[in-house]
Parts: structure tokens; C-alpha cells; sequence
């Protein structure tokens, strides 16, 4: 385990928890002496994808941590307005930490994006970390002090052109990139909103694709090895932006970028040992 424990009495909530980023941050946080509420749908077993709650928690466990377990579906608003309250009921008090990590990625052309998946797509990755975000801002607000960290991604930048590359997954993942752009969007307006509360509100993406289990199934077939990040630094920089100071608030961060602007080493899941460089080798 971690020796600093810089975590240690802090209660964090992460979301997407079951298997990808939401595990690993989810063990460094625990690593770091947090106590964790877990929230994903895949309990036990996924009918197509590894990892689960029970997988996560386990590891979680094995770190030291006080671990609850949230099966929710997060597309759905009267599941999702019972996280909070639950965390802190199983956690034993107000939550110190939010991580929205829980995202739907579905790839497909514009021309022909059905309004079902769009709706899905917005009330998944935007309307869920908003409503989580507001569940934990009062006692957050009371106590002067917060972090919520919610997860973007560099596909909410806009493509240069014309001409337009819209090569590999490029030409497929628009819908999915707004839906990130709007989280960049409400993340900055609710920072500004409580910026000097003490509450710290970020948004950090990959600089380059992290092979979770989802996004391995997806696109790993399509990439080399110097466009896949590793797990270990992303989850260092989502850690960093669980613990950073008041004043660090309304950004958008890119993962690599921020370790190499702050200094800071990627360490292993479990927080013993430094992991070799930020790219996947």
C-alpha cells in the first residue's frame, strides 16, 4: 500500500466502477487511504465484458478500504438520485470525493444517430455527473472542502478542416464527443459558480486511448502502441485532481500533460512502486 495515505478519512464515490478507468481509479484511490462507494450495473458478471463490482471491491479491499457497493443504472434519474444518499449511509458519513467516471460511447455517423441513442448518450454523460455533481455540493459547500473530478475526453475538440481526417474511429465519434464537450461546458460554469467554497470541480481526459475493457473491444484493433496510454497514468492524474488545491478548479485537463506539468510520477494501482512512463510500452 501507499505510505502517504494523503486519502486517509476522505469518502470518495466512483462511478463506472465495475471494469477500465473506474477500477483503476477506484483502487488508486483506495490505495491512498480513501474509504470508496463503488457504482456500476455489473455486480458479479457481464454478459459480454470482463470485470465487476465484486472484482473492483475485492481489490479495493485487499488495499485496506472500506468499500460499498452501488448497482445502479445511471441512464435512469430515479436510480441515480439514490447514490449519494446511499454511499453515505454505508460509508458513515458526507462524501469528500466524486469521480464521474461512467460514460456511454456509442460510435456512429451523424446522418443516421437515432434520437434514442442521443437521449441515452446526454442523460448518461452529461445529466448523470450534473445531478451527482449537485447531490454532493451542499455538504461539500458546508464543509469548505470537495473534489469532483468528472472524465472527458479529446474527442470533444473540434476536427480540423476542410479536408476532414476522418479516418479509423474519427468519422464515428461526433455524437460521443458532444456529449463530452457539453461535460467540459457545465463543469467550468459550475466551478465558476462555487469557486471559493472550497470545492474543486476538473475535468480530465486521456492524452491518448486508455485500454479499458469496453474501449479494447471497440477500437484496440485499430491502434499502435504509442496511441494507447497506460491505465497507471491516467489513474495518477485522476488522483492528483482528488487532491488538489482550492485555486485548481474549472479545468480541462489532459492526463500526461498535467503529470508532466506538476511533476508527478505514475505509480502503480496499488501505490508501491512508480510505473515506467505514460505511454504503453
Amino acid at each position: 500500500m501507499a505510505e502517504t495515505r494523503r486519502l486517509a478519512s476522505r469518502r470518495a464515490v466512483i462511478t463506472g466502477a465495475s471494469r477500465g478507468i473506474g477500477a483503476g481509479a477506484a483502487q488508486r484511490i483506495a490505495a491512498e487511504g480513501a474509504s470508496v462507494a463503488l457504482v456500476a450495473r455489473t455486480l458479479d458478471e457481464h454478459p459480454t465484458l470482463g470485470g465487476s463490482l465484486n472484482e473492483t471491491a475485492q481489490k479495493c479491499r485487499q488495499l485496506g478500504a472500506e468499500v460499498a457497493l452501488i448497482v445502479a443504472d445511471l441512464t435512469d434519474d430515479s436510480e441515480r438520485a439514490r447514490v449519494v444518499p446511499e454511499a453515505v449511509e454505508a460509508l458513515g458519513g458526507p462524501i469528500d470525493i466524486l469521480v464521474n467516471n461512467a460514460a456511454g460511447a456509442i460510435y456512429q455517423p451523424m446522418e443516421d444517430y437515432p434520437l434514442k441513442r442521443r437521449r441515452l448518450m446526454v442523460e448518461l454523460n452529461v445529466h448523470c455527473p450534473v445531478d451527482l455533481a449537485q447531490a454532493v455540493m451542499p455538504t461539500m459547500k458546508q464543509r469548505g472542502e470537495g473534489w469532483i473530478v468528472n472524465l472527458s475526453s479529446a474527442t470533444a475538440n473540434h476536427p480540423q478542416g476542410p479536408p476532414y481526417d476522418l479516418g479509423g474511429v474519427r468519422g464515428v465519434y461526433g455524437y460521443y464527443g458532444a456529449t463530452k464537450a457539453m461535460l467540459n461546458r457545465v463543469t467550468t460554469a459550475m466551478a465558476s459558480e462555487v469557486h471559493g467554497t472550497g470545492i474543486r470541480i476538473n475535468t480530465i481526459e486521456p492524452a491518448a486511448a486508455v485500454m479499458s475493457e469496453g474501449a479494447d473491444k471497440i477500437v484496440g484493433h485499430m491502434l499502435s502502441e504509442d496511441q494507447i496510454e497506460s491505465m497507471e497514468a491516467m489513474c495518477e492524474a485522476i488522483l492528483w485532481l482528488c487532491d488538489c488545491g482550492a485555486d485548481h478548479t474549472g479545468e480541462i485537463e489532459s492526463s500526461l500533460n498535467l503529470l508532466e506539468r506538476e511533476g508527478v510520477t505514475p505509480m502503480s494501482l496499488d501505490g508501491t512502486r512508480p510505473h515506467p512512463g505514460g505511454y504503453r510500452r
